[in-house]
């Protein structure tokens, strides 16, 4: 479960940087162009480059060096879920030295932007999630100047309504009750904060916006953390096992504003979900299954908060 603008680890890559690029060289007749190969290109790099690259001269996309991918990746998390771990972090140094205990804290996901003024604060909160898929377009954006279409290359389209929205279902039905008896566990024995999923003013526009933030919170992670990063971290030559840990730590990180039950459980969530897009190879039914999650937990937070004995 995420924060209404999720609080959007850099990345360590222990590489080292490659060489200059070479000029590609026109391709023979009845050749389809390729574009260069770097000679110290992991050989999963050199292969997205070749299927990729075109001839020089066309203005196409020039496969970049190692060095440079791990510059990109850093980049886009820099100014998006990266930078929310981090933020999330110093937000749990501070829950943690503050004179009341965690339980007695409040981690606020969905609250109003301008109280007591309900139509300003309906403008802000669509902006905000609006603002909240810059990330998504950058991403989509990167993986197209390989000359894929970036949808398909991730999985991200409507191909296969049927199948994507069972898994998503069935992946929301499974990780959001076992994620609701992590998150309740955690908070009686004192290591999570009391997470309030919504505080917003109850007006006709409430439950519509708690489900576009759902959708946004959906959209931004999968695709980045599991769609995008997963593929560079496979360019860079990264292991399965390696790329997965580390998917699902940088997903915990930006939870941690929520306490260690929210960084435990939304890692498991992560590990989870990367093991599922690499059987399944695409990232729609994550974020169905995200949406579904985050949609549960902010409406039933909603009708459920005070008429409720085991809910904080």
């Amino acid at each position: 479960m995420s924060q209404g603008q999720e609080p959007v680890t850099p990345l360590a890559a222990g590489t080292s940087p490659a060489g200059p690029v070479q000029p590609a060289q026109s391709p023979a007749a009845g050749t389809p162009p390729a574009g260069p190969v770097q000679a110290d290109q992991h050989p999963a790099a050199a292969s997205a480059a070749s299927a990729a690259g075109t001839s020089a001269g066309t203005g196409a996309w020039v496969p970049p060096t190692r060095k440079l991918l791990g510059w990109e990746i850093f980049s886009v998390f820099a100014v998006s879920l990266g930078a929310s771990g981090l933020y999330a972090l110093v937000q749990l140094i501070g829950s943690l030295t503050a004179s009341k205990s965690l339980g007695k804290q409040q981690a606020v996901l969905n609250g109003s932007l301008a109280p007591g003024r309900p139509l300003l604060d309906l403008f802000l909160q669509l902006t905000s999630t609006l603002i909240g898929l810059a990330p998504v377009v950058l991403a989509l954006y990167l993986i197209a100047r390989e000359g894929a279409d970036p949808f398909r290359a991730i999985g991200l389209d409507l191909r296969r309504p049927g199948p994507d929205l069972l898994r998503g279902a069935a992946l929301a039905a499974i990780i959001g009750g076992s994620g609701l008896g992590l998150y309740l566990a955690a908070f009686h024995l004192g290591f999570n904060l009391n997470v309030v999923a919504e505080s917003l003013p109850n007006v006709w526009w409430r439950i519509p916006v708690l489900v576009l933030s759902a959708a946004q919170n959906g959209l931004l992670e999968e695709t980045l953390v599991i769609g995008y990063l997963l593929r560079r971290l496979d360019q860079l030559g990264w292991r399965p096992s390696r790329a997965i840990a580390f998917s699902a730590c940088l997903r915990g990180s930006y939870h941690l504003y929520q306490g260690f039950g929210g960084f435990i459980g939304n890692a498991v969530m992560g590990t989870i979900f990367a093991l599922c897009y690499r059987r399944w190879g695409r990232v729609m039914p994550l974020v169905i299954a995200h949406t579904l999650i985050d949609m549960g937990a902010f409406i039933g937070y909603a009708e459920l908060h005070g008429h409720v004995s085991w809910l904080p």
